[in-house]
């Protein structure tokens, strides 16, 4: 289906990195006869070199096992060296071996001694800021497979395009690393070019008689407008939206492939939802006029991608929800033909919180876009026996919970159809005859919605014992409870920073370009000093000053004053938080929210 890349572009699969005074040095250990890398801690520039130089001071260099360089980045004034120190082997793609990121290291090439300390100290807190940058999740490459694009579009690549390096054959959005690997590109490093992407990827073997199938699902995340759940919502001018993820559902028997993709994103309007201290803070649409032709930008891309639309909107119609819901319906309208097609669904009204299986309702509507767009299929010898057409677009408000849910019940009678169209499954047979199967199959699109979710909103996903298991448990509904805790705190206290880290990354916030922008240290007024651990100690300590007070008004009445004066100072803190809750969280400080 693919072929190799030429062996001139042979990617180093592990290095050595040495860490002298002056410079980085990374050397293949692979058993390649390639040469080292040098990149200078003065100016970050790179060369080729024949030999490890010697260290000329008693500063004996630290020396770190590597098993790819991510990129480089540059801050105000000081570059930075992202490098795989660890990995795990997760299973093949078109026969090669996949391996997730276990540990991801950030080296500071350390060229900032002569800088004056405003600009010392602005760039330590830039360096700070990449630091999250080592905690990233879902992080997966290959070095032979091309883990961007899906494999009808591997199946559809030319000889020429095959035999090109990874990089130059990998889709942009898909590749997380694109920004990072521009410093690489520029001096021609090509066997040290490792295509990174963020998502998912599991896989499992059953037996259905005496076949054995193997299912592998694989999740590639856009960073064109990737962030976190409250930070990046809808979409931007340019029609990209929020938490777009393309899911492909691989099925392999007896020398037949299958392929079925199916993409997720944000409702494509410009709306948000700053986060305010509240639970549910509210939608705001932005730009009323704007919207139609930022939707149309948006599904002209997915025709250019993907063929036909089928857009699922999953979200409620009553409410703030209600109201997103009818302005996508209408906006929609303007774009709907024969290539774009809107189907809404209320998740919520039509399915509650247990009634999954009502599903099938949904699956009636759209069963015959499903049945006229299909899937890819090859035979034994590569060629292909049918070719997907469209696909189904799904969205609900975060598109995690909700969406995969949908996606795994349309993946679910998808490979159904594959598996009756080679003869293995007869005309009512379905996965729930094979226990063994079914059961797999649950949990990898189970643990698929926990990866992508944890991406966007720092804690699995919710419902994910439907999936798992078919139907709703009290553990289940329990850590769903948990996790919705774990949201409301990480969205108001945590993903500002980490929004940051994720624009720097990719290139969405550009130092060089912005040496003037205000960080967290540079605020100004009441956001410079204000806290919100310290408003509540305040809120507590008033409270509780106010109880004591009480309790001593029988041995002395002025007690009651003082009462008074506790609880007003109490309750006049907690209305200022309110009111002014947005102050109180973490903000990202570098690429404002269109507020």
């Amino acid at each position: 289906m693919m072929g190799n890349p030429d062996s001139a572009h042979k990617l180093y699969t592990q290095m050595r990195l040495w860490e002298f005074p002056s410079q980085f040095v990374i050397e293949p250990t692979d058993g390649s006869s390639g040469s080292a890398l040098a990149i200078s801690r003065k100016d970050g520039s790179m060369m080729l070199i024949d030999e490890i130089p010697e260290c000329k001071t008693i500063r004996v260099p630290k020396i770190y096992t590597i098993y790819g360089v991510a990129g480089m980045l540059r801050l105000l004034s000081e570059s930075y060296l992202l490098a795989i120190t660890g990995r795990e082997c997760v299973g093949s793609y078109l026969g090669h071996p996949i391996y997730k990121v276990s540990s991801l290291k950030v080296f500071p090439c350390d060229c900032s001694l002569n800088n004056t300390s405003t600009e010392q100290k602005t760039e330590m807190e830039f360096s700070g800021i990449l630091n999250v940058a080592e905690k990233t999740t879902g992080l997966f490459f290959s070095y032979k497979a091309n883990l961007t694009l899906s494999a009808q579009r591997q199946n559809d690549l030319g000889e020429h395009s095959r035999m090109l390096p990874l990089w130059r054959q990998a889709e942009p959005r898909f590749l997380w690393n694109n920004y990072l690997l521009e410093a690489l590109i520029d001096n021609k490093l090509d066997s040290y070019l490792l295509p990174v992407v963020q998502g998912s990827f599991h896989h499992f073997q059953a037996a259905i008689g005496k076949d054995i199938i193997d299912i592998t699902l694989i999740a590639r995340r856009c960073t064109r407008r990737n962030g976190t759940r409250m930070w990046r919502r809808g979409a931007d001018s340019d029609g990209y939206v929020a938490n777009f993820v393309e899911t492909e559902q691989i099925m392999k028997l007896n020398g037949y492939t299958g392929s079925f993709v199916q993409v997720r994103g944000s409702i494509p309007l410009l709306w948000e939802q700053i986060v305010d201290l509240t639970y549910k803070p509210k939608y705001e649409l932005l730009k009323h006029d704007e919207a139609p032709r930022v939707l149309e930008r948006h599904f002209l891309d997915l025709r250019k991608k993907y063929g036909a639309v089928l857009a699922v909107d999953l979200v409620n119609t009553h409410g703030g929800e209600g109201r997103l819901c009818e302005k996508f319906g209408s906006t929609v309208q303007n774009v709907a033909n024969n290539d774009v097609r809107y189907v809404h669904f209320d998740f919520h009204h039509i399915c509650g919180h247990v009634h999954f299986d009502r599903l099938s309702i949904l699956y009636d509507q759209i069963s015959d876009f499903l049945e006229r767009n299909g899937y890819l299929l090859l035979n034994e010898n590569g060629e292909k026996m049918k070719e997907q057409l469209g696909v189904v677009r799904t969205n609900c408000i975060d598109c995690l919970d909700r969406t995969n849910v949908t996606q795994s019940m349309i993946g679910r009678n998808m490979l159904e159809s594959q598996l009756r169209r080679l003869g293995v499954f007869g005309a009512e047979e379905t996965i729930c005859s094979h226990p063994n199967l079914d059961e797999k199959y649950k949990i990898l699109w189970a643990n698929h919605g926990d990866d992508i979710s944890t991406q966007y909103t720092g804690t699995p996903a919710l419902k994910g014992d439907f999936v798992r298991f078919g139907h709703r448990t009290i553990q289940g509904i329990l850590n769903d409870g948990w996790n919705a805790i774990m949201r409301y705190y990480l969205n108001n206290f945590c993903d500002g920073t980490k929004q940051d880290a994720i624009d720097l990354l990719h290139g969405h916030y550009i130092v060089s370009m912005n040496r003037d922008k205000p960080t967290s240290s540079q605020s100004q007024g009441l956001e410079a000093i204000i806290s919100f651990p310290l408003a509540m100690g305040l809120v507590l300590t008033g409270f509780f000053s106010a109880i004591m007070s009480l309790r001593q008004v029988r041995f002395d009445f002025r007690h009651l004053f003082f009462s008074l004066i506790w609880a007003s100072i109490s309750v006049g803190i907690a209305a200022f938080v309110k009111a002014n809750g947005r102050l109180f969280c973490n903000r990202p400080r570098l690429h404002k929210p269109r507020c």
